[in-house]
This record gives structure tokens, C-alpha cells and sequence, in this order.
């Protein structure tokens, strides 16, 4: 009797399509993420802005912490690409181990960019809105002289800015964890991509 044994080319000629849907997938999720927090966020502010606008320059952090998502995905898409390697006349050296790697290590980047970029939108949103409404004592600047001087604070007003600095603070705290979830997913995809098996060798 004959033994037949079934093996598996490490290196077939579709695994760098692997490579590069995972760099594809990367930069696309992240700047969804950046996108969508840009998006939210910005809302947020300009609505804000109607009601106080002395407030639209100290708010404009979350925008632009939604705006560094997409630098993530591109980092991470950049190193991907440079670590496929062009198929030669003879074999192909890029394996389906680097291809799965490159995949997850994309797939990593970019949903945890996707993932912190919809709650940096969600809370610049809301965050944002709240600081106006407590700044202003729930007053419109348009419908109140009174708040669109540049002289002293009043009693009341004294209150309303301590109190929105209050949530100032609370604000930047939830903005920064909701960023780190981001950077926890581009420091994973680095240590995958450099998980590397090359053919031949």
C-alpha cells in the first residue's frame, strides 16, 4: 500500500494578497475611526460655539485627538507594506505566516482605532456641549448682552466657569482612555508585524 501525504505550500502566490488586505484594512479602519470622531465631535462644537463661543478654541481637543487615529492606521499600513516581499521569477518568498500576521496585525490597528474613534466622537459630542451649557448657565449669547462682553465675571458667572472647568477636566480624562484603546491596538499590531517567516531561508 501506497502512503500519500498531504502537504501545504508555506509560500503560495496568493499570500501577499493577505499582506496587503491587512495594510488595506488598517488604514481604512482607522480613518472611519478618525472620521466618525471628527464627525461627531465637530458637531458638537459648532453647536456649542452658537451658545459660547469663548469656548470653541479650549474644546477643540477632542477633534484633535480623533485626527491622530488616523496617523495610527497609517504608521501600521506603511511598515506592512514595506514587509511584503515582490515575488521573484523563482519562487515566492512572502509565506502565508507573514500574510496572516500582517492580516491580524492590520485587523488589530484598525478596529481599535474605529472602536476609540466612535466614543472620542460620542463623548467630544456631549462633552462639549455640556461645557457650553455650564459655562453660559444655560444662557444663549445671543439672546444675553450680558455674555458677550469681555469684562469681569459676576457672581453667577464666577460659578458657571468653575463648574464647567469641572467638567472640563472629567472631559479630557474619558478623552484619554478612550485614545488609549487606539494606542493599545497600535502597539499589538507592531509586535505582529515584526513576527516575520521567509521562504527559502
Amino acid at each position: 500500500m501506497t502512503s500519500i501525504v498531504q502537504g501545504m505550500d508555506d509560500c503560495p502566490s496568493w499570500a501577499p494578497s493577505l499582506g496587503y488586505l491587512g495594510a488595506a484594512s488598517c488604514m481604512i479602519l482607522a480613518n472611519w475611526g478618525s472620521a466618525w470622531g471628527t464627525w461627531r465631535a465637530g458637531l458638537g462644537l459648532c453647536k456649542m460655539g452658537i451658545d459660547h463661543p469663548k469656548g470653541i478654541i479650549k474644546n477643540i481637543v477632542p477633534i484633535v485627538m480623533a485626527g491622530v487615529l488616523g496617523i495610527y492606521g497609517l504608521i501600521v499600513s506603511v511598515i506592512i507594506t514595506q514587509s511584503i516581499v515582490t515575488p521573484g521569477q523563482d519562487a515566492n518568498r512572502y509565506s502565508v505566516f507573514n500574510g496572516c500576521a500582517h492580516l491580524a496585525a492590520g485587523l488589530c490597528c484598525g478596529v481599535s482605532c474605529l472602536a476609540a474613534g466612535g466614543t472620542i466622537g460620542v463623548i467630544g459630542d456631549v462633552g462639549v456641549r455640556g461645557f457650553g451649557l455650564k459655562a453660559t448657565g444655560g444662557k444663549r449669547v445671543w439672546a444675553d448682552a450680558s455674555l458677550s462682553g469681555d469684562g469681569d465675571f459676576g457672581p453667577s458667572e464666577s460659578v458657571n466657569a468653575e463648574d464647567a472647568n469641572r467638567l472640563y477636566v472629567g472631559l479630557l480624562i474619558m478623552l484619554i482612555f478612550a485614545e488609549a484603546l487606539a494606542l493599545y491596538g497600535l502597539i499589538v499590531a507592531l509586535i505582529l508585524s515584526q513576527h516575520s517567516y521567509v521562504c527559502g531561508k
